[in-house]
């Protein structure tokens, strides 16, 4: 079954995107939860963080220089910033494609009640 996220990097979707290269695509969630939400995502199809192999680590360290690279971008470096996944059902990942939510531009509380 084919993802939001791989309908957004096919083209058949759009989106506000703010970054892209070969290997992760990065846009406006439609959806905020803060000033600045930004969905960092993989263009390989990686279900989540646990389904990872060795061979896609290099991809974190990639999704995260592009989070300080946005984070920069959107002004988020002084006053700090979230960068989070989640990783199944119980964490409350909805789509099953691999991807980083980037938070800030304001407080933005605990993260678990």
């Amino acid at each position: 079954m084919t993802t939001l996220f791989e309908k957004i990097i096919n083209g058949d979707l759009p989106c506000e995107k703010v970054f892209e290269n070969d290997r992760i695509i990065a846009f406006k969630d439609i959806f905020p939860k803060a000033p600045v939400h930004i969905l960092i995502v993989t263009k390989k199809v990686i279900p989540n963080l646990q389904s990872m192999k060795e061979e896609d680590l290099p991809l974190i360290g990639e999704i995260v220089k592009v989070a300080q690279q946005l984070a920069q971008e959107f002004g988020l470096e002084e006053e700090g910033y979230r960068l989070l996944t989640n990783n199944g059902n119980h964490a409350g990942q909805v789509i099953h494609h691999l991807h980083f939510h980037l938070l800030g531009g304001g407080p933005l509380g605990r993260m678990v009640g």
